[in-house]
């Protein structure tokens, strides 16, 4: 799995100009879904991301989590993280997860971050044509890919 994380004052996700998802202060989490990811890699990202600390303490460090903040995070699917850029200019979308293998391991992810925060994680519709709107915070951008734990 990959993911681009970023810190945001607000977020949400628009399909046919309808706000579809939004949140306030917190995280928006692009997720992109390999043919190999499982649940193992569902299980350290949803614990990296609950913890990762990215938000200011009283002192104006990066020493917070979004659940000591009591942040929001939604969740939106993005198969384009997967592509592969190695030849030509036509990025190749061959590692990303078909939709029937995708799917499962999406609400699977959304389901077990919920778990983590302890409230809902507002999502945007997998396989859907969305707008994602956002106002960045710092800005703070993390990327993380569950193949190459760094």
């Amino acid at each position: 799995m990959r993911v681009v994380i970023q810190r945001v004052l607000e977020a949400s996700v628009s399909i046919s100009g309808t706000v579809t998802a939004s949140i306030g202060p917190g995280l928006l989490v692009l997720l992109g879904i390999c043919n190999e990811d499982g649940s193992d890699d569902i299980d350290w990202l949803v614990r990296k991301i609950a913890a990762l600390r990215v938000f200011d303490d009283a002192e104006g460090v990066m020493n917070r989590s979004v659940v000591d903040v009591g942040g929001d995070v939604l969740v939106v699917s993005q198969f384009t993280l997967m592509a592969s850029t190695k030849k030509g200019n036509r990025p190749a979308y061959i590692r990303a997860a078909r939709p029937e293998v995708a799917i499962p391991l999406y609400e699977q992810f959304c389901a077990s971050l919920s778990e983590a925060l302890g409230k809902p994680v507002p999502t945007g519709t997998f396989g859907a044509d969305m707008q994602v709107a956002l106002v960045n915070d710092g800005p703070v951008t993390i990327c993380i890919d569950t193949k190459n734990k760094e």
